[in-house]
């Protein structure tokens, strides 16, 4: 079996991918996250028993016990999903997504530069680098990001590429745009829409909705994630992405018409957030013909899985919180 070692494992593109491993059956996985592992309701690998083992790291203070890991795992593949995310409370702590994001990625490079048994090091970057996109965006855009989560996020992507440059380190980066379904945190939109509608409370849409994003289901981004982890060329960036963008208003339109209500019945307009970017439009083309990506589940199908998930879990959900809780 192949040996993989994923960063971030309690995250939601991290979970999810870990699951598709799994479902595979041809990998054994070592996760690693900074908190203790969630309940089944925000991991789906949990429906595995085989072939998972998990450590609770901090790379902003752990590193010797990776390390240590490392050397008894022995991975041949390390994805890492593991930053400190979100747009509007990086203005909060912005020196807190520096030290993850830019920081601690650059000491763990320095470590992993140097493993003779790594054959790839697949790194999950974000779109947001780019601010704010005129037009469709390939990956050879240059970073304009508005943002201090995004600023922190180009920090850590060219600290990486000064390491595959100088010492060959097997770098594979991945930039996706905004992935969704079951299992994602409350706090994102489409979630915290279906669990609003569902208690009757309304959604406070920024900027009345207008910003522009592009939505793809998890599943999709993970297959993408896997084909770039076996075949993607080293030192390249792959972006995964639908073939259209849609409005955070026409999103919650549909989630409001899922569950027979109209769009004045469930939102109400906020102020828009600060640095929000008015379109996130990539181009996916290169996945599409070097890798063989194409996406397969679309955003009426997505969000009905996401409808399910909620009902189902809706009695659990609710104890959970559902603002962004910031952990140092």
């Amino acid at each position: 079996m192949k040996k993989v070692l994923v960063i971030g494992s309690n995250s939601f593109s991290g979970s999810d991918f870990i699951d598709l491993l799994l479902e595979k059956g041809a990998y054994e996985v070592v996760g690693i996250s900074r908190s203790p592992e969630k309940s089944a309701l925000f991991l789906p690998y949990k429906r595995h028993t085989q072939n998972f083992t998990f450590h609770q790291i901090d790379l902003n203070s752990d590193l010797d016990k990776l390390s240590q890991i490392l050397e008894k795992f022995q991975p041949e593949y390390i994805v890492n999903f593991a930053a400190q995310s979100e747009v509007g409370p990086s203005w909060d702590h912005p020196h807190h997504w520096f030290q993850t994001n830019a920081v601690a990625l650059t000491k763990l490079a320095n470590i992993l530069k140097d493993l003779s048994y790594l054959k790839k090091y697949v790194h999950i970057s974000s779109p947001e680098v780019y601010g704010s996109c005129e037009g469709i965006v390939k990956e050879s855009a240059p970073l304009n990001p508005s943002t201090p989560y995004a600023a922190s996020k180009a920090a850590g992507d060219l600290s990486l590429f000064t390491f595959q440059k100088n010492f060959n380190f097997p770098l594979v980066m991945i930039r996706a745009t905004n992935v969704y379904g079951a299992h994602q945190q409350l706090f994102k939109i489409i979630p915290r829409s279906i669990i609003n509608i569902k208690k009757g409370q309304k959604i406070a849409l920024h900027g009345g909705g207008k910003a522009v994003k592009s939505y793809i289901h998890i599943r999709d981004v993970s297959k993408g994630e896997l084909l770039a982890m076996e075949h993607g060329k080293i030192g390249e960036i792959y972006h995964f992405s639908p073939d259209a963008g849609v409005s955070v208003l026409e999103v919650v339109q549909k989630i409001g018409a899922s569950l027979n209500k109209s769009i004045e019945e469930i939102t109400t307009t906020a102020p828009e957030r600060l640095g929000q970017d008015k379109a996130y439009i990539i181009d996916s083309s290169k996945a599409r013909k070097e890798l063989y990506w194409q996406p397969e589940i679309d955003l009426s199908e997505g969000i009905k899985t996401s409808i399910d998930w909620v009902t189902k879990g809706f009695d659990e959900i609710c104890k959970e919180p559902l603002e962004y809780q910031h952990i140092e």
